[in-house]
């Protein structure tokens, strides 16, 4: 063999290789085959991800796996909820039981790097709060030295509880607990004092609570919680199709696109974004395995990040959270999208 040869067969070669995880079926294959989206979703949380007397799954993080089922099979019923604690999310993830966690997990370093898992976007802005009983008479989270406190295990509020009684030369009994309902019970029959997790959490919880005006979230907020869908690492095709899903939400609430209107919005719009966005113009769903409405679907399945929002968590709903962080850029919130082009 010659050097020109040999140089041909050694690209030809390093081209095969290169191309070979490409031959493998990816996520999005394996969610067409099953016909099914897989999503991991939290053991019971109000208004993120909860059953009904009926047995469906309901809330915000519900909301958004019917949307990403949408988009990818055409049926935003087509979802099979795997319910996770803080323990078994991860395992669940990772060993692939699921196709994504869209559940009420941080983004954190550890996770992203060293768990091995891809955060596509930050779909609720949170902080660690603590719940407890006015009866106490606290009023600061600084007055609770001595208190037992339940806290979810295998969650980030255990690293934050113990920084932030630390910094406070604070002391503290830990109750733990594996799930939300755990905690509401244990706290309810007054095996601990405290309750503590994600603020959105608290809030949830109170909302069951049948004397809920007896119980405050303390006004301390002790940690950032930015909260989202997890995907697993090393599937770039699979992540883009999460992130620019929930994208489509955001972005269908900057241009006034709801569930109820998005077709006649893909036809009569003159606004380009908009008839990208909605596949009445170009093929973006052509560069990530959908077709051209995959994203009209998702909107059209629960609607855009604020109708989701609003029904699910907003001010008029037993969990009454205002948007804050949460509303759109425009509304001097943090949720954006890139532009759809």
């Amino acid at each position: 063999m010659n050097k020109v040869s040999f140089a041909l067969a050694a690209v030809a070669a390093a081209a095969l290789t290169l191309g070979a995880p490409a031959a493998k079926a990816g996520t999005l294959e394996d969610v067409k085959k099953r016909g099914v989206l897989n999503c991991i979703v939290n053991t019971g949380l109000p208004g993120f991800s909860y059953t009904d007397k009926s047995g469906r799954w309901k809330g915000f993080d519900a909301d958004m796996c019917r949307s990403v089922a949408a988009a990818v099979l055409g049926d935003g019923e087509k979802v099979k909820f795997i319910p996770a604690t803080g323990k078994t999310r991860f395992t669940l993830l990772n060993s692939k039981e699921g196709d994504v966690l869209i559940r009420n997990t941080t983004w954190t370093f550890v996770r992203d790097v060293d768990v091995k898992l891809n955060y596509v976007h930050t779909t609720y802005y949170d902080g660690q709060g603590f719940l407890i009983r006015k009866s106490k008479g606290v009023k600061s989270a600084k007055e609770l030295g001595g208190a037992t406190i339940c806290i979810q295990t295998g969650t980030t509020t255990e690293l934050n509880l113990a920084d932030y009684f630390r910094a406070n030369n604070m002391k503290y009994k830990p109750v733990p607990i594996e799930s939300n309902e755990e905690a509401r019970k244990n706290y309810l029959a007054d095996r601990c004092d405290v309750y503590t997790t994600d603020a959105s959490g608290l809030a949830a919880t109170r909302a069951t609570f049948d004397d809920a005006d007896k119980h405050i979230v303390l006004p301390e907020i002790i940690s950032k919680e930015p909260l989202g869908p997890v995907v697993r690492h090393g599937d770039d095709q699979w992540a883009d199709i999460v992130r620019w899903t929930i994208y489509a939400l955001i972005a269908g609430e900057e241009h006034g696109i709801t569930a109820a209107n998005a077709d006649k919005m893909a036809s009569s719009s003159n606004n380009p974004n908009v008839k990208r966005l909605l596949g009445s113009e170009g093929d973006l769903g052509k560069m990530i395995g959908l077709d051209k409405q995959w994203a009209r679907r998702a909107i059209q399945a629960q609607g855009n990040y604020e109708e989701i929002f609003e029904r699910n968590v907003g001010l008029k709903t037993p969990v009454g959270l205002a948007r804050g962080l949460n509303a759109h850029y425009l509304d001097g919130g943090l949720q954006y999208s890139p532009p759809f082009r």
